[in-house]
């Protein structure tokens, strides 16, 4: 029998999650490393990217191949979050994907950091100013 496998990308600030997802028993790979392990058992961070998981109930009907890099810690957890959404939108039901659309599990966070301006200090930080 053949696996299907499920394709798709997700960014927030400068980090970016490619995930490739098929079918098998619930683990998460992130790196080479288990979920666990890449977060350093921190259990906000790690249930944070199974959010679409745990909504859909489909939590361990699949595995995850997550290939990630740049960006902090947070940047990587929500990128990684709105890969799995996009992926598990091919799959789920109508009724799922509204469900996930009111969690805002679709939204791609577009904020990123200003860039520093000729001038000034950083992106908006001058010196301060002297009247004489």
């Amino acid at each position: 029998m053949e696996k299907k496998l499920y394709k798709n990308v997700g960014r927030r600030k400068s980090a970016i999650a490619t995930i490739r997802m098929s079918v098998g028993n619930g683990n998460i790979v992130i790196n080479g490393k288990d979920i666990q392990n890449y977060f350093n058992c921190n259990s906000k961070v790690i249930l944070s990217p199974k959010a679409p998981l745990l909504i859909s109930n489909l939590d361990s009907k699949f595995d995850f191949d997550v290939l990630v890099n740049g960006g902090g810690i947070m940047g990587q957890v929500y990128a990684i979050r709105l890969a799995l959404a996009r992926v598990l939108f091919n799959l789920v039901d109508q009724a799922s994907i509204d469900n996930l659309k009111s969690y805002g599990l679709f939204n791609r966070d577009s904020r990123i950091k200003e860039r520093r301006k000729y001038g000034l200090r950083k992106a908006r930080k001058a010196s301060q100013f002297s009247k004489r």
